[in-house]
């Protein structure tokens, strides 16, 4: 039998900055099969926290509608409804219109 260490609660996880550039506060970080949001900056280099749970409001692609409970999905910085080349990101939490610019996503 394997024993696992209690390590955090996984809302919010300590995530590394490998890239280039300090990551902002709020800024998508794109994750192999998800994305989660900074929860503060993160200077490269560092560790900081990313939060991999909750809702929030991020740009979407204005050419889409979105129901509620619809999956969507992260690519070009925009949420979508096209799952090819693109990163799950979670379910919209209440309807988009086509014209509008923000999704409210719950990630996961």
């Amino acid at each position: 039998m394997s024993k696992a260490n209690y390590v955090q609660r996984g809302e919010v996880i300590d995530y590394k900055n490998v890239t280039a550039s300090a990551i902002v506060a709020n800024e998508v970080v794109e994750l192999a099969t998800r994305i989660g949001v900074a929860a503060t900056e993160i200077p490269v280099g560092a560790v900081g926290g990313l939060n991999v749970m909750g809702v929030f409001d991020i740009p979407a692609d204005t050419t889409e509608a979105f129901t509620a409970g619809q999956t969507v999905y992260y690519k070009g910085g925009k949420i979508t409804s096209t799952e090819a080349d693109a990163i799950p990101a979670g379910y919209a939490v209440v309807a988009k219109a086509t014209a509008g610019a923000v999704a409210r996503v719950k990630i996961d």
